[in-house]
């Protein structure tokens, strides 16, 4: 797909992996925006492609009492600020039917949670938006079972799809990345890699994700290593005490030397 089409997507034609980055969930206007200012100017600094991530809600939660936001609207109108502001594109999840519509007139993609990738009525109403539909493979399904999921966003009308790995259940309590598999989805659509929440240790018995954010930059550089297209990574200035997912997310301050570290790489890769 070419990036190119995506409004305020900057940097495009540099040789860079494209970024999705931001908070678990947005927790509220000035978080936001501190830490969209701090990624934009290391990405600008880099030249590369950036779009601003944070989840409106969170749905997918292990506990009754967990942190689900900070309201729908409220949280859109925040990632709108952030893209207003910034100039920058913006991505959320959707986790039901409902929320299509709503997110659409707030953000430029629309990504799929991986436990719902193959509920057919959601990747269709995602697609029908005609916005960029972010897929997340589903950590129960092979890299080559993805090209359905692609296929329901071309049969719907729409050829702008992603496919996102964020990591395969190892076990009940643990996620790999199977760095074959990203070969094989680039054929059927951009890959991304989503670094931190491959790094899940889900199902803990206080009902609480682990992680492990000291493997970040072993999984990122295996991804860029790899020719994956774009890379995912959750950032915030305070992990420790994020509403959300701050078990497996990376420091702000440590977003800077990483992201370097990835650029040249690459560069090297595009040598061979």
């Amino acid at each position: 797909m070419d990036l190119q089409k995506i409004p305020k997507l900057k940097h495009t034609n540099s040789d860079n992996f494209f970024l999705l980055c931001g908070p678990c969930a947005i927790e509220g206007e000035d978080m936001a925006l501190r830490i969209a200012e701090k990624v934009v100017n290391i990405t600008n600094k880099l030249e590369i492609p950036y779009i601003f991530k944070g989840s409106f809600k969170k749905a997918n939660r292990s506990r009754i009492d967990s942190f689900t936001g900070i309201g729908d609207e409220k949280a859109l109108k925040i990632l709108k600020k952030v893209s207003e502001t910034f100039d920058v594109p913006t991505v959320t999840d959707v986790h039901e039917i409902s929320d299509v519509q709503l997110a659409a007139q707030y953000v430029d993609v629309l990504q799929i949670p991986a436990f719902l990738v193959r509920q057919t009525d959601l990747v269709v109403a995602a697609a029908q938006t005609g916005k960029v539909v972010n897929l997340k493979k589903g950590q129960f399904m092979s890299p080559e079972a993805m090209k359905h999921a692609v296929q329901k966003v071309k049969d719907a009308g729409n050829d702008k799809a992603w496919i996102t790995d964020r990591g395969t259940m190892f076990g009940y309590q643990d996620m790999i990345v199977d760095f074959r598999g990203i070969p094989t989805m680039r054929q059927y659509a951009p890959t991304v890699l989503d670094v931190t929440h491959s790094l899940q240790q889900p199902n803990q018995s206080a009902g609480v994700t682990g992680g492990r954010p000291d493997m970040i930059e072993t999984i990122a550089r295996a991804g860029v290593v790899n020719n994956v297209d774009g890379l995912f990574i959750e950032t915030h200035f305070d992990p420790a005490n994020a509403k959300s997912d701050g078990a497996n997310m990376l420091h702000l301050n440590n977003l800077e030397s990483l992201l370097s570290n990835l650029v040249n790489i690459r560069k090297v890769i595009n040598t061979l």
